[in-house]
């Protein structure tokens, strides 16, 4: 066994001592602690004592590793010091090591001849800038670069969804704002009327103007706000066991005085024995909201919107909104889940078409699906999938 602590010297040069520095990546299996023992031996008995220094790095806890190193196998050894690095892998590490260590041994006395053939005497020490500390703390600020990226992609996001917001508000809240103006200043007029059952009947169809205008901006508003909402922070997920059949009671409770302004008939087809379901209750009453009122707004009057539920398999649920609207053109159908996309039959629509892409999100944090079917002219159904309680 060769000892790397002796000094080689060579010209009349005394060179200093190499010191190794190793890294072993392993995973979390069984035979993992194996491994270690087995290197750690093998290690000591090259009898370098404070010359060897070995870090062992499980790659679940620092997973950004595996691209650094550029690992393509557990468990795997990388020598950091004396350069150049050296990566070892496979289940085989004290075969490649006594393959490799006579040539690492002989590399830092080449390294040094070379240099002295080249007039330079440069010590074997190679513990300054390729040490593990200094990899260590260079992955760290690696890291934080990467945190950073994203951290300047979100505000970016932000920045342009403000500007988006901005145009849009200038856009659309202007045409029901002037028309609710001139709706109040109208009913100022009609106070000078002489005929006062004239100048009811005009202050009747005014207030329910200004009503309906207002009502408009009002939903605007909040779709900005969950859009906001949802753009600024992850969805907090706080699920439990929830009974569909009651929170579809509350909510077609609340959404019965716009069915009846449109005349719009509800048909429901709910199971009695349908399990609970493992879900946050707001966020699914938010999903519920977002697709009724959806189909409340697209169903033309005296129209019909069907909510089923079906227990379809034993893991999961599927819940299905359905309307009699104007459909949905087949290539706009996976369009329509994403932020700020708008069909064409939106335009005379209050709204911005944020609801659905917030109903994408609110699915996929309960590990669902969601999609629609649609035939142009034929009306839409949205259906998504949740877990059923277990």
């Amino acid at each position: 066994m060769l000892n790397q602590s002796k000094q080689a010297a060579t010209g009349g040069n005394t060179f200093e001592q190499v010191s190794y520095e190793l890294i072993l990546f392993v995973d979390d299996s069984a035979s993992s602690q194996e491994y270690i023992q087995q290197i750690q031996g093998y290690l000591q008995s090259w009898q370098l004592g404070s010359l060897l220094k070995l870090q062992v790095i499980e790659l679940r806890a620092q997973p950004h590793l595996v691209e650094h190193f550029r690992l393509v196998a557990t468990p795997a050894l990388v020598k950091i010091s004396p350069a150049p690095r050296h990566t070892l892998a496979g289940s085989d590490l004290i075969a490649q090591l006594k393959k490799w260590l006579p040539r690492w041994q002989a590399l830092p006395q080449q390294q040094a001849e070379n240099g002295n053939e080249n007039g330079n005497s440069s010590s074997t020490s190679c513990t300054g800038i390729t040490s593990v500390g200094y990899s260590a703390e260079l992955m760290r600020l690696s890291d934080e670069i990467f945190r950073l990226k994203q951290e300047k992609e979100a505000l970016l996001e932000q920045l342009q969804f403000k500007d988006q917001v901005l145009a849009m508000l200038a856009h659309d809240l202007r045409s029901p704002l002037t028309a609710a103006s001139l709706a109040v200043e109208t009913l100022e007029l009609a106070q000078n009327q002489p005929d006062p059952e004239t100048s009811k009947k005009i202050k009747k169809q005014l207030y329910r103007q200004a009503r309906s205008q207002f009502q408009i901006m009002n939903r605007m508003i909040t779709d900005l706000l969950q859009a906001s909402s949802s753009i600024s922070k992850k969805l907090e997920v706080k699920p439990e066991k929830l009974s569909l059949q009651n929170l579809c009671a509350q909510i077609t409770t609340q959404l019965t005085p716009r069915l009846q302004q449109k005349f719009q008939h509800l048909k429901q087809d709910i199971p009695q024995d349908l399990p609970a379901v493992y879900a946050d209750e707001e966020l699914i009453r938010q999903l519920l909201v977002n697709l009724l009122d959806n189909a409340i707004k697209y169903t033309p009057a005296a129209g019909t919107i069907t909510l089923s539920i079906l227990h379809r398999t034993a893991q999961k649920i599927q819940v299905n909104v359905s309307d009699t609207g104007p459909g949905i053109p087949e290539a706009k159908r996976e369009r329509i889940f994403d932020g700020h996309f708008r069909l064409q039959r939106d335009q005379s629509q209050e709204g911005y078409g944020l609801g659905l892409s917030l109903c994408r999100k609110i699915v996929c944090a309960h590990y669902g699906e969601i999609w629609v079917d649609s035939v142009t002219g034929g009306g839409s159904s949205f259906q998504f999938t949740l877990p059923v309680y277990r």
